[in-house]
């Protein structure tokens, strides 16, 4: 099992820096380069430009800026923002947690939903309701996040005013948790909307391998209650590989995320993005894709734990 971890966190930090590379290969291909934003200024000089380059250090080799950018990001300097020239790292704190309670609401709410008409499914094997989760969930995976997220908007918002059509909070009010939990609402639903989709899936998948194992018949045969056969001997046998799923969803929640949040304005790293690729604000870009594909490479690695310690197969391979 050690060795087994060592290899996929060498694997891990292979597939980090290549990430990286590629990132910071392609924003300095793209036209105008990091400086994009200021040679589009007609009253910049070319003389200002090569002043900026020198400033920057984008006169050096490609990767000898590269060399410099991952040894700063090692040691906590993320540089500093093209747009107000604020540190990087202190903007995408500021933004992160924003993200992370979108995220992790959005999450729950998949997780929940989705156990529950998953284990419904499984248990109604062909009736109306299994057929009813089954074309949920193709619709909720083929419709595009943006257009549900604007629907909702024009139902909830517009149409019914139930609820706010974006931002975390009432702008000149003090916090409350009501305000940020109606707030929060319709864009973690939006958000989570096709992750329910994926969880009743798997679910119904793996509650139906577990309710025809011979341990169910014996508790059936013991005379106990089908609630507690299902809950207590089914579901919790059936939840070991769903524990994996989580963490393979975390890309789709940061990617879901930035489009959520631009539809929704809400303020975290997602809108960020967006705001700083209109900007070309290349350093808070770049901090915002590490960041990420730490995140996604740490779950993904713990997803691979977690699957090698329930199935030792896994190992193998």
């Amino acid at each position: 099992m050690t060795r087994y971890i060592v290899r996929r966190l060498v694997q891990s930090v292979i597939l980090l820096v290549l990430v990286t590379m590629i990132a910071f290969s392609l924003m300095h291909l793209a036209p105008g380069g990091p400086l994009a934003v200021y040679t589009l200024n007609p009253s910049i000089r070319a003389e200002d430009i090569e002043r900026l380059e020198r400033n920057f250090g984008l006169d050096r080799p490609l990767y000898i800026q590269y060399a410099k950018w991952a040894s700063g990001m090692v040691q906590g300097d993320w540089g500093r923002s093209f747009r107000d020239s604020q540190p990087v790292n202190n903007i995408i704190l500021s933004r992160m947690w924003a993200t992370f309670e979108l995220a992790g609401t959005a999450l729950a709410i998949a997780m929940i939903l989705g156990i529950f008409i998953g284990t419904l499914g499984a248990i109604k094997q062909y009736s109306v309701a299994d057929y009813l989760s089954t074309v949920g969930a193709m619709l909720a995976l083929s419709i595009p996040t943006f257009w549900f997220g604007l629907m909702a908007i024009y139902l909830f918002s517009v149409q019914l005013g139930w609820l706010p059509s974006g931002g975390r909070q009432t702008l000149g009010e003090d916090f409350s948790l009501i305000d940020r939990l109606r707030h929060l609402i319709l864009p973690a639903t939006v958000l989570g909307f096709v992750l329910i989709a994926t969880w009743s899936r798997y679910t119904r998948a793996s509650m139906l391998e577990v309710i025809n194992q011979d341990f169910i018949r014996v508790a059936r045969a013991k005379g106990l209650s089908e609630k507690r056969i299902i809950i207590t001997h089914g579901l919790r046998n059936a939840l070991g590989p769903l524990v994996i799923l989580a963490g393979i969803q975390i890309p789709l929640l940061f990617g879901g995320a930035l489009v959520t949040e631009s539809v929704f304005t809400w303020p975290g790293m997602g809108r960020l993005f967006v705001d700083s690729l209109n900007y070309r604000d290349y350093p808070v870009m770049m901090g915002i894709l590490f960041l990420t594909a730490v995140l996604v490479i740490t779950f993904n690695l713990l997803a691979d734990i977690i699957a090698a310690l329930i199935d030792p197969r896994v190992r193998m391979h």
